[in-house]
């Protein structure tokens, strides 16, 4: 129900999107907001039941898969995943400055305060930029650059009859997608919990290793749905958005309210894997080439080698 709640929560939102005529990172934005309901849901609901170390294993590991399904597996199927450089700076650079502030809390390194406003300062200029589009650039050399241009770069023309289709059906459904991923989500999370204590297996490894897999499919969907259509920038948005939502709304917020640490050396090796990881990924999408099949192999194989060290751990 939560998977099924989310793809459609996330094809809505995409045309309503294109209908209104939102600049693809926008729309890459969106489509990160919609897939990481399961994910953040769950991590949320994790906390309210006071298992941290799932909570933090979802986030974490979900952010790790991720990087690993949306980037590594669509080049994989699709050939290769490119961005233009002035854009994966833009996404890039809030999506890792977002990742060092939540890994720097998680690790006891940053006061939550301090984390919070770090976090702000990187977030809302950007939110400006892409809600704005490329008008909000000051210069008109600017605006005709690749960044300008991408920023005012609409979606594809696929959305269907509105005399078929209104606008309000779709945000009326929008609506009921949201309810039924929070219930399913707290769903999970109550019989993942249980059924871990029942089978004596740690909250780390079921918010690793199983509740961030799961309620990462969504996202991994929609990012290779992205590819197949050669929206390589819409893709990599999604995915770094999506981590930088789950770290800043999963982690950085709610540890202004509890004490949310990465305490056991394996909550430790989560984080550590994140910020490796997301380097590595950056710098692949950074060629000319982008992430092709050789690439998108590594990534995977990264998330492969990132599992087997939690098992052992955990």
């Amino acid at each position: 129900m939560t998977l099924i709640a989310a793809n459609q929560f996330a094809r809505r939102l995409d045309r309503l999107g294109v209908r209104f005529g939102f600049p693809e990172a926008l729309i890459g934005l969106l489509t990160a907001v919609a897939a990481d309901g399961p994910e953040l849901a769950s991590a949320l609901f994790a906390l309210v039941k006071g298992d941290h170390s799932a909570s933090t294993g979802v986030l974490v590991g979900s952010c790790n898969f991720n990087l690993a399904a949306m980037i590594g597996l669509s080049a994989l199927i699709t050939g290769a995943v490119r961005i233009a450089p002035e854009a994966l700076l833009l996404d890039g650079a809030v999506g890792l400055a977002v990742t060092a502030i939540a890994s720097a809390a998680l690790l006891g390194w940053v006061s939550a305060p301090l984390a919070l406003i770090l976090a702000v300062v990187f977030v809302i200029p950007y939110l400006v930029v892409l809600v704005g589009g490329s008008e909000i650039l000051l210069t008109d050399r600017a605006k005709s650059g690749t960044l300008g241009r991408l920023l005012a770069q609409r979606g594809p023309d696929r959305q269907a009859d509105p005399a078929s289709d209104p606008t309000h059906h779709l945000l009326a459904l929008v609506v009921v997608d949201v309810i039924l991923i929070v219930a399913g989500s707290a769903g999970m999370v109550q019989a993942a919990i249980s059924l871990g204590g029942r089978w004596h297996v740690s909250g780390t490894i079921i918010g690793v290793l199983v509740l961030a897999p799961l309620t990462s499919l969504p996202n991994a969907w929609t990012a290779v749905r992205l590819g197949s259509d050669g929206r390589g920038a819409a893709l990599v948005a999604e995915t770094l958005n999506s981590n930088t939502i789950n770290l800043f709304a999963g982690a950085i917020v709610p540890a202004m309210f509890v004490t949310l640490t990465a305490a056991s050396t394996a909550a430790k090796v989560q984080v550590a894997w994140l910020g490796a990881m997301t380097l590595v990924a950056l710098g692949l999408l950074m060629r000319s080439a982008g992430v092709r099949r050789p690439q998108a192999g590594l990534l995977i194989l990264l998330y492969v080698v990132f599992v087997v060290v939690e098992l052992a751990l955990g």
